[in-house]
């Protein structure tokens, strides 16, 4: 499979950041827990330097808790500020203020000495579709006032949120980069649901996925579909496709076994977090 998904909207939308990005003291980056590398666009760094820093690990639910820890440590000996969050149900929001101020007492203080009090820290809320920015925002706020959606490319325009006296955010478009250098990152992105399912063969990420889950997670893949862990050993990761079709009665008229179905529930089940918590990518690698 070759992944790629780069529409004009994201070209602009990258335009209107490098403008904006003067306007701002701090780059709050947030990225899916479950592909913390993948998940980050390389193109954030370079439109960041010079610019305090805080990563969100969002939907660390999602993710293998003792993973998380990992990654989190990770960021942290790399000297990047790092926060793990929910954004759904508020997990680790509040801890997020006050690492804010952390980051960015330099700034604070250099405006304390200019005799300039009271003046907002201005963060510039950035990353791919479909990692919860706007989800983060709206948690963060205690009220509605960013887009949201299960699927990519909700936000399209850039939009400031005045939260409190200390923080102001600048909500932007979640943008990918124009080229893959490594397709694995394309097809982790596949995965979460950064990229339009429509696009995609569901059939062959759904198959890559089991296959990675066959290896990492044996026991959550075949509790959740209701196979035994010998049977589970020995199946191709086609087999397992097509024994979900059929455990899930997808169908065609001809009595057929729908993969195409199939291959689409077990990428939703996935993300949903019921096949268990699960991070692909781990720190070590």
């Amino acid at each position: 499979m070759d992944f790629q998904w780069y529409p004009g909207h994201m070209t602009k939308a990258r335009r209107a950041m490098q403008e904006d990005i003067k306007l701002v003291d701090m780059v709050i980056e947030v990225i899916d827990a479950r592909i913390p590398i993948s998940s980050r666009n390389p193109d954030i760094d370079e439109l960041g330097k010079n610019k305090f820093r805080l990563v969100l690990l969002n939907k660390a639910d999602l993710a293998d808790d003792q993973k998380n820890r990992a990654w989190q440590n990770w960021f942290q000996q790399k000297g990047i500020a790092v926060v793990m969050t929910d954004a759904r149900t508020k997990n680790g929001m509040k801890q997020i203020q006050n690492t804010i101020l952390e980051v960015c007492k330099e700034k604070i203080e250099r405006d304390r000495r200019r005799g300039i009090k009271n003046r907002p820290i201005r963060a510039m809320v950035v990353g791919i579709p479909n990692v919860g920015k706007s989800t983060f925002i709206n948690s963060f706020a205690g009220r509605s006032c960013a887009k949201t959606g299960n699927k990519p490319g909700v936000t399209r325009g850039n939009q400031w949120i005045r939260l409190n006296k200390n923080v102001e955010l600048l909500d932007t478009p979640g943008i990918l980069w124009p080229k893959f250098e490594d397709q694995i990152v394309g097809l982790h992105l596949a995965f979460i649901g950064s990229m339009k399912d429509d696009i995609l063969n569901q059939e062959e990420v759904a198959v890559e996925l089991l296959h990675f889950l066959q290896e990492a997670y044996p026991e959550a893949l075949a509790e959740r579909y209701q196979m035994e862990k010998a049977q589970l050993t020995e199946a191709a990761p086609l087999d397992i496709l097509q024994h979900i079709a059929q455990l899930r009665g997808c169908l065609l008229k001809a009595g057929e076994l729908d993969t195409k179905k199939a291959a689409a529930l077990c990428l939703d089940d996935f993300r949903a977090g019921r096949i268990g918590r699960i991070s692909v990518e781990m720190p070590e690698e």
